[in-house]
């Protein structure tokens, strides 16, 4: 009974928030709008029984799935969605992994120290905390103050409301999520497979490619998915830094629902976002089980 309630708790939970939520989203998605609340047609009755359910799917139709396709707008705003988390995930990385690596090797008294200065900005509210790159990256603000102050630059730059801005928001937004999963993987090295292959003959730049950057490979991997999946339907930081220049997904999906309250259209976005997301990490995890079927 207790391995039963063990292996049925996760689905559970994979059938109550993921499963059940989809279904009522693509369902919408194969709705029509319409003026009326909510604003699409059909709905399910479930007073009519079984034939409500059939005349429910006798009408579903594809057509806002195929106007994604005819819009250039969505196809437009998704790629520069990937666009924008791709970078934004390697920038992540490329900030996040030096970090992670100084925490690893540094005194056992000085580790809970780092750790907190990183989950510090946790504890102060998101919104407020890309409210302040506002005053720090627009034309008076802080940066532009301070660089001219020092004489590098004469004039203002024009950071907000760019995709400069965006990237800034973005990896320090989500930089905590790629240093803490290499962190933990780092920690986890065994000092003496370095000083063993030091004393092969590998010097330390060697010994850092060949065994700290593979066994670092689980915490890179997680952090990269950590940072790619939220970011690609990132709202908030694109509206508050990017402005009406910057294309991204989540951004239409908001205007979707909430200006032009067509449902169903942004029902169909989601989806269509949903599974851009999820079938690259299932034929992911597919690969990373072969290869460890390989190895064993």
């Amino acid at each position: 009974m207790r391995r039963f309630t063990l292996i049925a708790v996760p689905y559970l939970w994979l059938l109550a928030l993921f499963l059940v939520p989809f279904g009522i989203v693509f369902k919408i998605s194969l709705s029509d709008a319409a003026l009326a609340i909510p604003p699409y047609t059909p709905t399910l009755d479930l007073s009519e029984g079984w034939a409500g359910i059939k005349a429910l799917f006798a009408e579903l139709d594809f057509d806002n799935f195929v106007w994604l396709t005819q819009d250039d707008l969505y196809w437009r705003a998704y790629l520069s969605s990937l666009q924008i988390a791709l970078f934004s995930t390697l920038g992540c990385l490329l900030v996040g992994f030096p970090i992670a690596y100084g925490m690893a090797n540094a005194s056992e008294s000085w580790r809970p120290t780092l750790m907190m200065l990183v989950i510090l900005p946790f504890w102060t509210s998101f919104l407020i905390r890309v409210y302040a790159w506002i005053g720090i990256l627009s034309t008076e603000g802080l940066l532009n103050q301070f660089l001219m102050t020092i004489g590098i630059i004469s004039e203002p730059l024009q950071i907000l409301n760019t995709n400069k801005a965006v990237y800034i928001g973005i990896i320090y937004t989500y930089l905590p999520f790629m240093i803490l999963p290499i962190y933990a993987s780092l920690e986890r090295i065994d000092g003496s497979l370095l000083e063993a292959a030091e004393d092969l003959g590998c010097s330390r730049l060697q010994a850092f490619w060949l065994i700290t950057v593979p066994l670092a490979r689980p915490g890179v991997i997680a952090g990269s998915f950590l940072v790619f999946i939220p970011t690609i339907g990132e709202f908030v930081i694109p509206s508050l830094l990017g402005g009406s220049r910057t294309l991204m997904i989540g951004k239409v999906l908001w205007e979707e629902f909430f200006s032009n309250r067509d449902w169903p259209v942004a029902s169909a976005v989601a989806v269509v976002l949903l599974l851009i997301l999820v079938i690259p990490i299932v034929l992911f995890q597919r690969n990373e089980q072969k290869q460890r079927e390989a190895e064993q």
